[in-house]
């Protein structure tokens, strides 16, 4: 295992811009990690890890990773995106596939910019069996640290598509599924009463909800009936509410 010392180490400078940018993440076809638990459920999920960095003291030995790297503590923290870390900081090859696979059901998310809410879905989703999450418009990046951090291990697990509006419809179409709009308006019918099964519902942002173009797309909108008192749930709660309904009517 090769020991780092120099902020200005290849190892380093990539890993700070796995962290940091999203284009180079992109084109890297690589995504950053931390942590001993995202660890272990990359390895469970047969994630493809393509190089660790330990901080000192804290390697395993049983990992099997051709590029393993430690580094003393203040580098091991310059290179981490996370305060506080106990690492390790690991990279995972990104896996984008599965857009022509069928799928049942769908979480479409327009616009969701936290990522927190984003990795929060993922993890909703991989709960209920649900086949695809797509992203659509101006979302969080899946790869970025924070959303893999709240996803909890689903990002290695959940199918994640990245769409425009119009390549959403002809994925729709070729799949069959209908597309429901979770809106607030006097159009919307009560999720309770409509049959979400093989169908895909699409959430938008706390602060815009949809937009008109996708809600033109939709086959109907749906609304999730709650306190009058009350006027919205958070993005990821509403989705994770109409998952659970969807896993529901499969039942």
């Amino acid at each position: 295992m090769d020991r780092i010392t120099s902020r200005k180490n290849a190892v380093i400078t990539h890993l700070r811009a796995l962290g940091a940018e999203s284009a180079y993440r992109a084109a890297s076809g690589e995504y950053l990690c931390d942590g001993y638990k995202l660890l272990d459920e990359a390895r469970k999920s047969g994630a493809v890890i393509t190089s660790v960095l330990w901080k000192e003291g804290g390697a395993r030995s049983e990992l099997v990773c051709d590029r393993q790297y430690s580094a003393p503590p203040e580098l091991f923290d310059y290179a981490s995106p996370m305060k506080n870390s106990p690492g390790p900081l690991f990279t995972v090859r990104r896996d984008e596939g599965g857009g022509d696979e069928r799928v049942q059901s769908a979480i479409v998310l327009e616009n969701v910019q936290d990522p927190g809410n984003v990795g929060t879905v993922l993890r909703t989703a991989s709960a209920f069996s649900i086949d695809a999450v797509v992203l659509l418009g101006d979302c969080a990046d899946c790869f970025s640290p924070k959303t893999v951090r709240a996803s909890m291990g689903a990002i290695f697990r959940q199918r994640v598509l990245t769409l425009s509006h119009e390549e959403l419809t002809a994925w729709l179409k070729k799949q069959g599924l209908k597309l429901y709009g979770a809106a607030l308006s006097e159009r919307a019918t009560d999720v309770r009463k409509v049959d979400i099964t093989h169908s895909a519902i699409a959430v938008g942002s706390e602060g815009h909800g949809l937009s008109r173009e996708l809600l033109d797309l939709c086959d109907g909108e749906i609304i999730i009936p709650m306190d009058a008192r009350s006027e919205s749930l958070n993005a990821a709660v509403a989705a994770s509410v109409l998952m659970w309904e969807m896993a529901r009517d499969n039942t």
